[in-house]
């Protein structure tokens, strides 16, 4: 027989890949030009220069023997240095190289990190909405997953409920910020009072509990908020890092693993990472891509014209009447739906080629996500079917 949980998740793709493939096949049907695809997180907008330049450069003067073969199993050295060096400059902390794993993009970081702390029958806090796949994740590792709900409209997390959840259970909790699918950026406040909690806690029950923070979205960022780091903050940490979003790079799956220097046992839950990654496949990341990261970090693609959209998007659908959260940072709009059944929304949406993703699945329900990392033009373009969408509702009401 097959596996059958692994049948359940291959046969039915995820909520966005399902919405995603709808609008390829929709697209084929009636033109590209003629459907507001917002359902996935593919950025729009063309990696940096220094992304191609560096790709010509390694490929034109180096070994092609070497510059395509094997990498160390947690990525090359000198790519790992770099990656600590620029951390400790950037956010005045003190990582080692050695704690570093580079890996194919943050899904490959998330599930090794889950895999290489979890046991069966721990558990693993997520703050709602959250990306639908921490489930997955979490489950495929042997955890549970609980789940601590954000309050509207800030989406910052709920401390006191947290506190609730956490037990002799409680292996990790995952952070991201900015925050997939509100665009909500944590507060240094919170990361503190987060971070005094679980010491607490930490003592009370005699345990090690992480806090993994998933950071595809760190540098999109649309105003002079901070983005906490979290090992500053909270020694039993690991950083989960993608540069698929700030590079424009999704489809060349390269990312890392950073467990704090200060975590206990650091160098353990360093070496249980690299079993994980050796047990699920997951060593030796793209030698090509590992190469450009020192000459890529700190740059990012010009995400001036994902503020354009955010700012284009917000702007017209507060002023047709949506409820809509307002995001400092990521490529999301996290928006209320017309009524209580946000699936049968979203599907009502699609009457005006509207794709957009219902809130479900992130495990809050009553929203939908628009992913904004698309033409300006396009924004532009779906303005007037977003209002005939909000006018039917209208007058289903009044009706």
């Amino acid at each position: 027989m097959i596996n059958e949980k692994a049948y359940a998740l291959g046969s039915k793709s995820s909520v966005i890949r399902e919405i995603f493939e709808y609008g390829k096949k929709r697209k084929s049907e009636i033109g590209e030009e003629n459907v507001f695809d917002f359902s996935i997180g593919n950025p729009s907008v063309p990696c940096p220069k220094i992304v191609t330049e560096s790709l010509s450069e390694l490929i034109n003067n180096s070994d092609p023997v070497s510059l395509h073969g094997y990498t160390s199993a947690p990525g090359d050295i000198n790519v790992r240095k770099a990656i600590a060096n620029y951390v400790n400059g950037t956010f005045g902390v003190n990582e080692k190289a050695e704690n570093i794993f580079l890996t194919a993009g943050a899904a490959a970081s998330l599930t090794v990190s889950l895999n290489a702390i979890v046991n069966e029958g721990d558990e693993v806090i997520v703050f709602a909405p959250f990306f639908p796949e921490y489930r997955v994740f979490a489950e495929k590792a042997g955890a549970a997953l609980r789940v601590v709900k954000c309050s509207p409209p800030l989406f910052q997390p709920d401390l006191c409920e947290l506190e609730k959840a956490v037990n002799e259970k409680t292996k990790a909790i995952i952070i991201n910020s900015p925050n997939n699918p509100t665009g909500a950026v944590m507060s240094a406040d919170t990361v503190e009072k987060i971070s005094a909690l679980l010491r607490r806690k930490e003592k009370e029950l005699g345990s090690q509990i992480f806090i993994i923070s998933d950071e595809p979205y760190r540098e999109l960022i649309y105003s002079d908020k901070e983005v906490p780091y979290i090992t500053k903050y909270y020694d039993d940490s690991i950083v989960c890092y993608s540069f698929s979003k700030s590079l424009s790079l999704p489809g060349e799956r390269i990312g890392y693993i950073l467990v704090s220097d200060k975590c206990k046992n650091a160098r353990e839950v360093y070496f249980a990472i690299c079993g994980a990654a050796r047990s699920l496949g997951f060593v030796c990341a793209p030698a090509l891509f590992q190469y450009i990261i020192p000459r890529c970090l700190g740059k990012t693609s010009d995400i001036s014209v994902y503020k354009e959209n955010r700012d284009i998007l917000y702007n017209a659908l507060t002023s047709f009447g949506y409820e809509v959260v307002y995001p400092d940072g990521a490529f999301y709009l996290f928006v209320k739906a017309l009524e209580d059944d946000d699936e049968a929304f979203a599907k009502k949406a699609r009457k005006h080629e509207l794709l957009i993703v219902p809130s479900k699945d992130f495990g809050f329900g009553g929203y939908v996500r628009i992913s904004y990392c698309v033409s300006t033009d396009t924004v532009k373009r779906s303005l007037d079917s977003f209002k005939k969408l909000y006018d039917e509702y209208g007058e289903t009401q009044n009706g």
